[in-house]
This record gives structure tokens, C-alpha cells and sequence, in this order.
């Protein structure tokens, strides 16, 4: 078993059959069917079932897939590495949305004292996206908040956010002292999208205690969230860092909810099969806050 053999396995997985794969490598479909062939006889288990002239692959096959990216990933930063010595490496991060607007600057403030040679390049996308990232291996590491559902992730604590709930200054609600669930009931709510840690953790309070809220407003941008709500539109859900300077303006008021404060825990998140390199251990040794 070669490099060239789980190249090639690779690529079929991710082109869905051997005809593409072929065409994408430039190399003709007997080869790809032979180093195939040859890869299921060295471990003597299917990685592809044929199924009129489909191909699907099997559980063994995707065992080895979640090995396969990272050898290749590794292979690749060695011979970058090896063939550009002394020159910049890369690194790259992938954050949730409250992370990347609330934390990452400073991450990255660190990280640039620490390895000023590094080019670190970002990507910010809600929690979901950026955990289907680290497990394609297109990030190397990931800072979310809330629920990473993957066991193929090693998951450490950075620290703690706090979720509140908002709305404007003018809202019917905002001068209550206490709110209580029951208040909410048909509320106007505004909420992030399908994916979002948020949405998962404070909805699933609403929905234990059936609380109904009237959907009105959907977004993956916080400020134009954050506009919705200072203009009286209805009630949202964020982490307390995103909404600091509009409480402080005056602009946005936190609603005293009863019961205990709803905290969640942000996360960096590793594919537990992912090369460790110099740069992924400083940048994990920065995020123990």
C-alpha cells in the first residue's frame, strides 16, 4: 500500500466513481480499478460495493477515508515543508460566528507572538459547517460554541459564554424586572439559522418547557440581528460578548430571564486521526484560556 494508492482511493470517494476519478487524475479507469483492487486484497476487506454500475462505499471504506485524508493532508505538509524549509507554514482555523466576531482577534494576536512565521488563514461559518470542515480536513483546528456531535473529534474546553436574551430599548418587555417564561409565550423571535449553537441550546430550554415563539426573522448575519432587534421587530437570542456596546448605548436591553443563566462552553475541536504539527500544538497550547 502507497501514497498512490490512497490518493487514488480518495479521489473516487470524493468524485462517486471510478470513471471520474480517473478523468480528475488523468490517468485511465483500469489503474484506478487496479489500485482499488489492490488496497481491498492488502486489508482483505470491501471498500466500494458495485451495484449496477454504481458504486457505494462501505463502512470499511469509510473507516479508511477517515484515515486517508489525514495521511494525505500529513504527506503533503511534509513535502511542503521539506521542500520549502525555512520559509512561512500555514495554519488554518476555522470559528464559529460569536467566536470570530468576539475572540478570534485576540487568538490570533497570540498566535502571531508566538509563531510570527505561521500564515493563519480564518474561516467563519456557524458550528455545524465548521465541524463538517475539520472532519473533510479543509480547517486544522476549530473554536465553536456548543454541541460538536462527531466522536471522531478530540474536543477541549477554551472557556465559558453566557446566552442572552435581548430586544430593543423600546420594546413592550424591556423595562420588566423579572421575565418569566410564560411571558414569552407568541413573542415575536428573531433567530439565527439552521446550524447555529445558539438556535440548539436556548430553543431546547423554550421547547422542555413548550414554549411557542412566532418565527419572524432568520439570519446568519448577528448585526443584522442585532438592527432587527433595536428596531423593535422582536426578541433574540445571543452571547452576551456580541452584545455588549448596544447594551452599553443603550441600544439593546437584556432581558432578565428567570432560572439560572444559560452558559454554554466554547470548544477547540481536532480531528482525533489529524497530524499534530509544531503550529496545530501552540495554537491548542493559546486556546487554554
Amino acid at each position: 500500500m502507497t501514497i498512490r494508492h490512497l490518493k487514488i482511493f480518495t479521489e473516487v470517494a470524493d468524485a462517486g466513481g471510478m470513471s471520474a476519478a480517473a478523468k480528475r487524475l488523468h490517468i485511465s479507469q483500469p489503474t484506478v480499478s487496479q489500485a482499488i483492487r489492490e488496497l481491498e486484497q492488502y486489508y482483505g476487506v470491501k471498500l466500494f460495493e458495485r451495484l449496477s454500475q454504481k458504486i457505494y462505499m462501505t463502512k470499511e471504506g469509510e473507516l479508511m477515508l477517515s484515515f486517508s485524508r489525514h495521511i494525505l493532508d500529513s504527506f503533503e505538509k511534509m513535502e511542503e515543508a521539506m521542500s520549502q524549509a525555512g520559509e512561512k507554514t500555514s495554519l488554518r482555523v476555522g470559528c464559529s460566528v460569536s467566536v470570530g466576531t468576539c475572540l478570534i482577534d485576540d487568538i490570533l494576536d497570540k498566535a502571531k507572538e508566538r509563531m510570527p512565521e505561521c500564515c493563519i488563514s480564518v474561516v467563519v461559518a456557524n458550528s455545524s459547517d465548521i465541524e463538517k470542515m475539520i472532519l473533510s480536513n479543509e480547517i486544522d483546528i476549530g473554536i465553536v460554541e456548543g454541541i460538536l456531535k462527531s466522536t471522531e473529534l478530540d474536543i477541549s474546553p477554551v472557556c465559558e459564554d453566557e446566552l442572552v436574551l435581548i430586544c430593543g430599548k423600546e420594546y413592550h418587555l424591556a423595562k420588566e424586572k423579572k421575565v418569566t417564561l410564560s411571558m414569552l409565550e407568541n413573542e415575536l423571535y428573531i433567530s439565527r439559522e439552521s446550524g447555529s449553537a445558539e438556535r440548539n441550546q436556548m430553543e431546547r430550554l423554550f421547547e422542555e418547557n413548550q414554549l411557542h415563539l412566532k418565527r419572524i426573522f432568520c439570519s446568519t448575519n448577528t448585526e443584522a440581528i442585532k438592527n432587527a432587534v433595536i428596531h423593535g421587530r422582536g426578541i433574540a437570542v445571543l452571547s452576551k460578548r456580541l452584545v455588549e456596546k448596544e447594551c452599553k448605548n443603550g441600544e439593546i436591553v437584556i432581558l432578565p430571564l428567570e432560572g439560572k443563566p444559560v452558559v454554554r462552553n466554547i470548544n477547540s475541536a481536532i480531528h482525533k486521526n489529524k497530524y499534530k504539527s509544531g503550529n496545530v500544538e501552540i495554537m491548542m497550547d493559546i486556546l487554554k484560556m
